[in-house]
């Protein structure tokens, strides 16, 4: 199994994609710069020029029902941005 998850689709992510080439993914926690490098570029045969990456941690969520409070936890998860040269640009509608 890969280290990318799953793309990050989102308004603002769409936003970068169009004017800065950036593009989001949700990729392992474990997973370090150069392994989401080589695995967009495989993926999508394009050139990638940077990545970042960052760590979400979990937030607590509590909510009230009728038979009490239930108090949980959402998952963390690493996000990683990937700039893309100039021209290239992933579609990820394209097989729909």
């Amino acid at each position: 199994m890969g280290v990318i998850l799953k793309p990050v689709i989102t308004e603002k992510m769409t936003d970068k994609g169009e004017k800065l080439n950036q593009f989001g993914f949700i990729v392992d926690k474990s997973a370090n710069k150069l392994q989401i490098r080589d695995e967009v570029e495989e993926l999508y045969d394009v050139q990638v020029l940077s990545v970042n990456t960052m760590n979400y941690s979990g937030k607590r969520r509590s909510r009230f029902t009728k038979s009490g409070v239930i108090a949980g936890k959402t998952k963390a998860f690493k996000k990683a941005i990937v700039t893309l040269a100039e021209g290239e640009t992933i579609d990820f509608f394209s097989n729909i």
